[in-house]
């Protein structure tokens, strides 16, 4: 196995300790994104469901609004992005380099789009159930709860599964110009160096995290779905 891998990966034997430091860098932007987008998105996405002209809170002024933003935001190319809230991701950790400063462009970038996830899994509820909450005299907020969050459950967690991956990209995008991670050990070790074993591995490994991220979003659709 060694002379194998000193034959076909020789780069990748050297560097073990920086690959497994940008495996846990990547874990480390996608789980606290996903945390920080999950929460935002979510907000966003009952938001903009209850504001609806039809919506149990109806608002069009702010759902069009909402509305409006989102597909802006939802527009701007994500190296872009990057560039764009550069000095926010300053003001806010101090740098624009590292996993740490990356989290800011990831989340800004992640929630426009989780939202609108958001969105189309709640329109999914079955009006009729609404509507007979309402009749049974339940609030909004009980309407919110206990109709919108858990009988769309299902497909929130799928919409979460989608973005979880396509953050996993994004990741890799923010590596490549200093975000660290596998995207950053992909093109400054692989790629610039012309270390192709280097840039197979950090592929591989992004993959990887992609097809658990998949498995444990399938699990949990299954267990929700009724």
């Amino acid at each position: 196995m060694t002379e194998f891998m000193q034959t076909y990966f020789p780069n990748v034997l050297n560097l073990q300790d920086e690959i497994i430091e940008s495996i846990w860098e990547t874990i480390y932007m996608t789980g606290w994104t996903a945390l920080f987008a999950g929460i935002l998105g979510i907000l966003l996405g009952v938001t903009l469901v209850v504001t609806d002209t039809n919506g149990i809170l109806a608002k069009p002024r702010l759902y069009d609004n909402l509305d409006r933003a989102i597909n802006t935001f939802r527009s701007i190319p994500f190296i872009i992005m990057l560039a764009l809230i550069g000095p926010i991701t300053r003001l806010l950790v101090g740098t624009t380099i590292g996993p740490t400063a990356a989290i800011v462009p990831l989340v800004v970038g992640t929630v426009p789009f989780y939202s609108r996830q958001v969105q189309n899994a709640l329109l999914e509820v079955d009006q009729g159930i609404i509507e007979a909450a309402e009749a049974m005299g339940s609030t909004p907020w009980e309407i919110i709860f206990r109709v919108y969050l858990k009988e769309g459950l299902p497909s929130i967690i799928r919409a979460s599964s989608v973005t979880i991956i396509n953050l996993i990209g994004l990741t890799a995008m923010a590596g490549a110009i200093g975000g660290g991670g596998l995207g950053n050990l992909a093109i400054a070790r692989g790629y610039n160096r012309f270390q192709d074993d280097v840039t197979l591995v950090a592929t591989l490994a992004i993959l990887i995290i992609v097809f658990i991220s998949q498995f444990i979003g399938n699990y949990f659709v299954k267990k929700t779905s009724h």
